[in-house]
């Protein structure tokens, strides 16, 4: 009986998913219906309640390391997996949502593409957006990983990243992951140290973004270039 009645509750959740979509449903019930298919025949509402409780928030739980979920949460390596990869996922729809060579003629389309660029990461990483002569996005190269202040984007990698994908033009992006929009002193110097290397093959910096969530600063807008 109890069988029963829990296999009819996942089927109405997947029923009122499939005529309302996920908008109207609280987080608890989102992560609900996402360990269906990886914990079957069993309640999930209480785990779900539990982990969500165990990193403050669904984002935050989404963000977490698969072994911290495991030891936090109780639960297999399969969940964990299936719960962390839900921010990559994310990214990788957003890049294929742009199409294969986004055309980047404004800062603000530059924006909004490195916005896509950084959803779900918790740690800062730098990117180097290599345009071609029509300002199509050649490759957007992932250069390095951890705080500009700690350990300092070598120009001499970004001249060897910007000539490898043959880039008539760049866009530099980095983020600052819970923090301010506001370019820091490090984050100016590491840009005029770049402008200045690349300058000397003759590759223009059309500009330099900093994310922070779904947030953008321009340094081209902002007279910093």
């Amino acid at each position: 009986m109890a069988k029963n009645l829990h296999e009819g509750h996942r089927q109405r959740v997947k029923a009122r998913y499939l005529s309302e979509g996920l908008d109207t449903f609280e987080d608890h019930q989102v992560l609900e219906m996402l360990l269906f298919y990886c914990i079957p025949m069993k309640d999930t509402n209480e785990l779900a309640h539990r982990m969500i409780r165990e990193f403050g928030s669904l984002a935050g739980l989404f963000e977490a390391d698969p072994q911290d979920i495991c030891k936090r949460c109780g639960v297999s390596e399969n969940t964990a997996i299936l719960v962390s990869l839900i921010p990559s996922l994310a990214r990788r729809y957003f890049k294929g949502k742009w199409g294969e060579k986004p055309v980047l003629r404004s800062s603000s389309k530059a924006g909004e593409y490195a916005v896509s660029l950084f959803v779900g990461r918790t740690y800062e990483v730098f990117y180097l957006i290599c345009l071609d002569a029509q300002n199509r996005v050649n490759y957007a190269a992932l250069v390095h990983e951890g705080t500009i202040n700690e350990a300092p984007v070598y120009p001499r990698l970004i001249v060897e990243t910007a000539l490898r994908h043959q880039a008539n033009s760049v866009i530099l992006a980095h983020n600052h992951p819970g923090g301010t929009l506001q370019p820091s002193g490090a984050d100016k110097e590491v840009t005029r140290r770049i402008v200045t290397a690349l300058e000397a093959i003759e590759i223009h910096v059309a500009d330099h973004i900093i994310v922070a969530g779904d947030r953008y600063f321009s340094f081209a807008e902002n007279g910093l270039l």
